[in-house]
């Protein structure tokens, strides 16, 4: 009959175990789960009228990129002073700080404690009665008031079944990674931006020096009409035409010696120190060479370019933070335990066993009613998710576009070059022809001011198409993914 009952018994609790179990996954079965589609890293094998050479100028460092001597010691000292740059560092710093801190989460928690307290209790209590008829020992009554010491060592340890907390932590390591390409795009640009105000401060030196040798030209010019007109030969409206073109080449000359300034003092600013003269070297401008690129295939840009490999590490983070808030569904496995020595009296606390305390606790915590809330940070972190699919598949694109724009720049710019080379040659003998002319009176003194004028403003442009192809290979090297290595 005693084994019916126990038999009837094991039956009962093992429906009630299994009554238990599905209800739990009957509970668990409705966690919401949102579909997010993969990303789309798919580019076209080749550039336009490209060929498919995967040799690739980007993966060429700096200081073999850049020859001058004296830009390679800017991007130097920058890249050591420059304040923006040492603020990301600290931002990666602390992305680092951030592994370390949920690595400890997923281990257990273990805490020192020490405490001592003392406490009096009305006689006429439940408490107070039971210290009045007990004895520590024979003879020896509870001490009144009654103290207690205390000691031990006490350990909470979250089980992480469903790898929530492993999975917040390797989130934190790609975010850290993330923060690093981070760093490194800002490399990028920051070399790129040196670069391209040291051109421009080369060619800004350059036009000054234009509108000197086009000043000399002028002056004597104005001379030679101010003698013509004393020989009858020309009228004071020429005279106050070529003064007027002698002072607005003036007035033009100290604006670009404003904007010298205003270039070397942002480099200053670049490089991380007080306003100072910029070494370089101008005076062969013009003659820069601009060296072949190599733009390799677009495949290439998921590797190496800081911004596009940020957003992969972003996506990363992104996906596995989704698992960390759907796991929030999940029950929570607890286990707290504890040894320690406990004692009312100190000359007891060391008297073992009789002051050995200790103890084992397991929880289970788990979402049942009301949500709302866990459901809201589940579905904001899909949405993340999403928004880094869009971010890293616009990075891509980004990329692969301003390759393409660069490609077609170097090659127009190279072509717009040759043709203003020509016209400078063409307007600079126009200058002297047009001065033979107009002392012979063969033409008038328009002519000569046009043909000045018209000579000043090619070599200008010149200047600038040559700063523009300078700069179109340092966007074309930031483009591919230079600058940071």
């Amino acid at each position: 009959m005693e084994t019916k009952r126990k038999k009837v018994t094991t039956m009962k609790n093992s429906k009630s175990i299994v009554i238990g179990i599905l209800a739990v996954v009957a509970l668990y079965s409705c966690v919401p789960t949102r579909e997010i589609r993969d990303e789309n890293t798919a580019v076209p094998e080749q550039y336009r009228n490209q060929s498919t050479d995967t040799v690739n100028s980007g993966l060429v460092q700096w200081k073999e990129f850049f020859k001058d001597p004296n830009l390679i010691a800017l991007i130097d000292t920058a890249l050591v002073k420059n304040q923006e740059l040492n603020i990301m560092l600290q931002q990666v710093d602390m992305s680092k700080n951030v592994i370390r801190a949920k690595t400890g989460e997923y281990l257990p928690f273990v805490n020192f404690q020490a405490g001592a307290e003392v406490e009096k209790v009305g006689e006429y209590t439940r408490n107070g009665a039971v210290e009045k008829n007990l004895e520590v020992k024979e003879g020896e009554e509870f001490p009144e008031p009654l103290t207690n010491y205390g000691l031990g060592a006490f350990a909470t340890w979250e089980l992480d079944v469903w790898k929530k907390l492993r999975n917040e932590k390797k989130a934190a390591v790609y975010e850290y990674l993330s923060s690093v390409e981070g760093k490194n795009f800002m490399v990028t640009n920051l070399v790129a931006e040196i670069a391209d105000s040291y051109y421009e401060l080369m060619a800004l030196d350059n036009q000054l020096a234009i509108i000197d040798q086009n000043l000399e030209i002028q002056q004597n010019a104005l001379n030679m009409v101010k003698l013509q007109k004393q020989a009858a030969r020309a009228t004071e409206l020429a005279v106050q035409r070529f003064q007027a073109e002698v002072l607005k080449n003036q007035s033009h000359k100290y604006e670009i010696q404003q904007e010298i300034v205003e270039t070397e003092n942002k480099l200053n600013f670049l490089i991380g120190r007080s306003p100072q003269h910029i070494n370089r070297t101008s005076d062969n401008f013009i003659d820069t060479p601009i060296d072949q690129l190599y733009a390799g295939i677009p495949s290439q840009l998921l590797q190496n370019r800081p911004d596009v490999r940020q957003a992969e590490l972003e996506l990363a983070a992104a996906k596995l933070d989704t698992k960390a808030a759907k796991a929030s569904f999940y029950p929570q496995f607890t286990i707290k335990a504890g040894v320690g020595l406990e004692a009312f009296d100190t000359k007891y606390l060391t008297t073992t066993p009789e002051s050995v305390l200790y103890s084992v606790m397991g929880d289970m915590v788990a979402p049942l009613i009301n949500r709302n809330a866990i459901k809201a940070q589940y579905l904001n972190a899909t949405d993340r998710q999403l928004q880094a699919v869009y971010e890293y598949e616009k990075a891509i694109l980004n990329a692969y576009i301003e390759v393409a724009n660069q490609l077609s720049n170097i090659d127009n710019l190279k072509k717009s070059y040759e043709l203003k080379d020509g016209q400078v040659q063409a307007l600079t003998q126009s200058i002297d022809l047009s001065t033979r002319l107009f002392q012979s009176a063969r033409v008038e003194y328009i002519e000569v001011l046009l043909a000045q004028r018209e000579a000043l403003e090619s070599k200008m442009e010149l200047v600038e198409t040559k700063k523009d192809q300078l700069l179109a290979q340092v966007k074309m090297y930031r483009s591919l993914g230079g600058g940071w290595n």
